[in-house]
C-alpha cells in the first residue's frame, strides 16, 4: 500500500486521491464489497469530528488578519526597538514572526506577508542575501511549533491526543526555537557587522513617547487576541474548538479596528478559507481511509511483529520513526507525513511507553524541518514568489541550512528533557 501510494503521489496524483485511490483499491483486494461500509464509517468519522471544525476558523482567522493591517503595524513598532542592534532587522522579522504566527496558525500567510514587509527593508541595508533567506524562511514557518496552529487540529484527533494538551505543550518549544533563532542572528551579526548592518540614527526618529505609542496600537489588539485563543485554552475556559471560534471572531474585530473591513475582503477570505479547509479535508478524509484500510488488513500486526524482530531498544526505535519522519520531509509535505506515519507510529510508541503528547511535539519539530529542506521545501517556495529576482535559489538553500540545524537542536533539547513539553499541560490542565 505505502509502495503504491508513493509511485501515485511521484506520478502527479495529488495526495488525496492518492491516498484515497490506493486505500479503495487494497481494500477491494482484501474485503471486496464490504470495503463500501468502511468508506462510509470513515466519512462520518471525519465530518462528525467536533475538533476539526477548529481548522477552517483557524484558517479564516490567519487569512483575515492577513489583510488587517497588523503585519505593517508589527512591522513598524517591533524594529522601532531592534534596529540599532547587529542584525536588528533580522531581529525583529522573527520577532514579528512569533506574533503573527501566534495571531494566525498559518504559515503561508505569515511567510508571505511578512516576507513582503522584510525583504525590501533588509536589502535595502545590504544584509547577507542567505541570511535574509533563512530568516523568513524559518522565521515564517514558526506557525507549525507556536500555538494556534492548523497542523494540531489535525494532528490531534489523528494521533488521538487532546488538541488542548498539544496547544499547551507546543509553547515552551516554540519559545526555544525562536529563542535560538535570535540568538543566532544576533551572535553572526555581531562577529561578522556586514551580514546584518545597524541601522543608522535618523533625524525624524520618534522619540520614547512615541515608539511606546505606536508600540502599543500595534501589539495590544493582537494580543489580545492571542489571550482570547490561548488563554480561554489554559484557563479551562473553552476548548480549542469553542476558542478558535473565538479567534475568528477577534480576526474580524481588528479588521474593523484597523479599518480594513470591507464585504469584498470578508468575501475573498471566505473564499480562500472554502478552498484551503477543502483541501486539508479531503487529503484528511483519504489518509483516514487509507490507514484504516490498513489496519483492517494487518498493516499495524506486521509492522509490530517486524519491531520485535529487530528488538530495539525505545530509544533507538524513536531515532528510527523520527528520522524516516525528516526522509520524508524532503519529499512530502506536512499533511502527508502526518496521516501516512501518525496512525502507524502511535502504537509503537505507547508500547515503548512514551507520552504520546511529548512525541506529538517532537513529531511538529520534525514536521518544521520539512519545510526548509529541499526538494520540497514549501517554505522557500512561498519566499521564491515574493523575492526579488536578485535573490536566488542557492541564496535561499544556504540560508536555510543553520536554521535546519537550530531546528534539531530544538528537538535535541526536547528529547533531552520532556518536562518542556509536558511541565505547562500539567499545571495548567492538570494533564498527566
Amino acid at each position: 500500500m505505502l509502495l503504491a501510494m508513493f509511485v501515485l503521489v511521484f506520478l502527479g496524483v495529488h495526495v488525496a486521491f492518492a491516498l484515497s485511490g490506493t486505500a479503495l483499491l487494497f481494500g477491494w483486494l482484501v474485503f471486496k464489497g464490504a470495503i463500501i461500509f468502511q468508506v462510509m464509517d470513515k466519512i462520518e468519522d471525519i465530518a462528525s469530528n467536533f475538533v476539526l471544525a477548529a481548522v477552517p476558523l483557524f484558517v479564516f482567522m490567519g487569512t483575515m488578519l492577513e489583510r488587517s493591517g497588523i503585519a505593517e503595524e508589527l512591522f513598524e513598532a517591533v524594529h522601532l526597538w531592534t534596529r540599532r542592534l547587529p542584525g536588528g532587522l533580522a531581529l525583529g522579522t522573527v520577532i514579528m514572526c512569533v506574533i503573527f504566527a501566534a495571531s494566525t496558525g498559518v504559515i503561508g500567510a505569515t511567510e508571505t506577508v511578512v516576507g513582503l514587509l522584510a525583504i525590501p527593508a533588509m536589502l535595502k541595508y545590504a544584509y547577507n542575501k542567505p541570511l535574509i533567506c533563512g530568516t523568513i524562511c524559518a522565521g515564517g514557518s514558526l506557525g507549525t511549533i507556536i500555538p494556534p496552529s492548523v497542523v494540531v487540529v489535525v494532528l490531534g484527533p489523528v494521533a488521538d491526543v487532546s488538541v488542548g494538551d498539544l496547544l499547551v505543550g507546543m509553547i515552551f518549544p516554540g519559545l526555544i526555537m525562536a529563542s535560538l533563532y535570535v540568538v543566532y542572528i544576533f551572535v553572526l551579526c555581531a562577529i561578522q557587522p556586514a551580514f546584518g548592518p545597524r541601522v543608522p540614527p535618523a533625524p525624524d526618529d520618534p522619540p520614547l513617547s512615541r515608539r511606546l505609542a505606536i508600540t502599543a496600537h500595534a501589539l495590544v489588539p493582537p494580543l489580545l487576541m492571542i489571550f482570547a485563543v490561548l488563554g480561554s485554552i489554559m484557563l479551562g475556559w473553552a476548548a480549542p474548538t469553542e476558542a478558535a471560534a473565538l479567534g475568528a471572531l477577534g480576526a474580524i474585530l481588528l479588521t474593523f479596528f484597523y479599518r480594513k473591513f470591507s464585504l469584498a475582503m470578508l468575501t475573498e477570505s471566505v473564499l480562500k478559507t472554502l478552498r484551503i479547509t477543502s483541501m486539508i479535508m479531503a487529503i484528511l478524509l483519504g489518509g483516514t481511509i487509507f490507514t484504516g484500510v490498513f489496519f483492517a488488513a494487518g498493516g499495524i500486526a506486521l509492522t509490530n511483529q517486524a519491531v520485535s524482530y529487530f528488538d530495539l531498544h525505545a530509544w533507538a526505535l524513536l531515532a528510527l520513526l523520527l528520522g524516516m519522519v525528516f526522509l520524508a520531509g524532503f519529499v512530502l509535505d506536512w499533511i502527508s507525513i502526518l496521516l501516512i506515519f501518525i496512525p502507524i507510529f502511535m502504537p509503537l510508541v505507547k508500547a515503548a511507553g512514551f507520552n504520546p503528547v511529548w512525541f506529538c511535539i517532537l513529531f511538529l519539530i520534525i514536521i518544521q524541518t520539512s519545510y526548509l529542506t529541499p526538494p520540497m521545501a514549501p517554505a522557500i517556495f512561498y519566499l521564491r514568489g515574493i523575492a526579488p529576482p536578485s535573490i536566488t535559489l542557492l541564496d535561499m538553500y544556504k540560508g536555510v541550512i543553520p536554521f535546519i540545524l537550530l531546528q534539531l537542536i530544538t528537538l535535541a533539547v526536547v528529547m533531552v528533557f520532556p518536562e518542556t513539553v509536558l511541565w505547562l499541560p500539567s499545571k495548567l490542565l492538570g494533564f498527566k
